[in-house]
């Protein structure tokens, strides 16, 4: 059986597109092992899913100025030789990293073993882990086009990010069980994330009167932001956070507006669910979703919305428009390398094993 070791973690982002590849790797005949750090989000998430865990040391590293950046050097050096025995006695056939701080001495201790690694950046710029590990790697994926030129030109290749294959599955039917809507109109399912958006829910329930006619509502509108003078609205349905039936009401959603991070988008792409995009600010974030959302207008997978300029009328307007054109966005999304991301990044693993 040929066996690969899976990296990543500090964050969901790191790990979520680590898991989604495990049943198409055990389909392909992989024995999966994962190397994350010691006391990290991601040993839970990993042993949750019954594959073997290996914890290292690991250390942050950081662009600014922090005592710790004298001591955490010593935990990635420590971390390496820890990944690096792993390695040796396990004998991997391939590595993949999905980033991340404990990502960048694995796939160095792999280099040094000459055991092949591939490495996937969600983000439009490499971040510095990532920018250590290419040394390493001897494929680089990532999500958006305008991130190649960052990248070795000889490594570099566009996949998109791996999906769960639940989200992919969803039943329609079952999701207008759930929500009690008709089928009669199309619907509109607004993610603001899981803490929510005045923004976009006050544009939301101020535009109910003109969209109601027309589409059935599914508002996600984030933890305590339930307005509970709507609950009889009829056509509208809104939910703090949605988990189990996600993918049901994905597969009944008809236009979808969601923030634009760079795994919720992935997600859209592979869903090829026409959507309008509201990235975070530059108040709220360091622009990254910002940079997102225009690579996936540019590319004709989305219609985007600034934050600041979401009020009634433009949400009108946008739902309108990209409802109009659906056809065209869903094309553009069809014929995307990353739609498909995972079958993409599987064949480079089966490439290199």
């Amino acid at each position: 059986m040929k066996k690969i070791v899976l990296t990543g973690g500090g964050t969901a982002g790191h790990v979520t597109p680590n898991i989604a590849m495990f049943p198409a790797l055990k389909e392909a005949g992989y024995e999966i092992l994962y190397i994350g750090s010691k006391k990290g989000m991601e040993k839970k998430m990993i042993e949750k899913e019954g594959i073997p865990y290996k914890g290292i040391s690991s250390g942050k590293l950081r662009r600014y100025f922090d005592i710790k950046n004298f001591i955490d050097p010593f935990k990635v050096v420590h971390g390496y030789f820890e990944a690096k025995r792993f390695l040796r006695k396990e004998k991997p056939n391939v590595v993949f990293s999905k980033g991340g701080f404990v990502s960048a001495p694995v796939v160095l201790a792999a280099k040094s073993l000459k055991i092949p690694a591939i490495i996937h950046e969600s983000d439009m710029t490499p971040g510095l882990a990532n920018k250590i590990a290419a040394k390493g790697a001897s494929y680089f994926c990532c999500n958006f086009p305008e991130t190649l030129k960052y990248l070795p030109s000889d490594k570099a290749i566009v996949t998109g990010t791996p999906i769960r294959q639940e989200l992919l599955n969803g039943d329609k039917n079952k999701g207008y069980e759930f929500s009690g809507l008709s089928a009669s109109k199309p619907t509109l399912l607004i993610i603001g994330g899981s803490l929510g958006s005045k923004f976009i829910n006050d544009a939301v329930r101020e535009s109910l009167d003109e969209l109601l006619p027309l589409f059935n509502i599914i508002h996600l509108c984030g933890k305590g932001h339930l307005d509970s003078s709507l609950n009889d609205v009829e056509g509208y349905r809104q939910y703090e956070f949605i988990s189990k039936e996600l993918p049901d009401l994905f597969a009944m959603a008809d236009i979808v507006i969601s923030r634009a991070g760079a795994n919720a988008i992935c997600e859209l792409l592979a869903l090829k669910k026409p959507n309008i995009l509201i990235p975070l600010g530059l108040e709220s974030s360091r622009g990254d979703q910002i940079l997102n959302a225009k690579s996936f207008e540019k590319q004709g997978f989305s219609y985007v919305l600034d934050e600041d300029k979401v009020t009634k009328d433009s949400l009108i307007k946008s739902v309108h428009d990209v409802y109009n054109k659906r056809n065209e966005f869903v094309n553009n999304m069809t014929s995307s390398n990353g739609s498909d991301s995972i079958k993409t990044i599987v064949d480079l693993i089966n490439k290199l094993a």
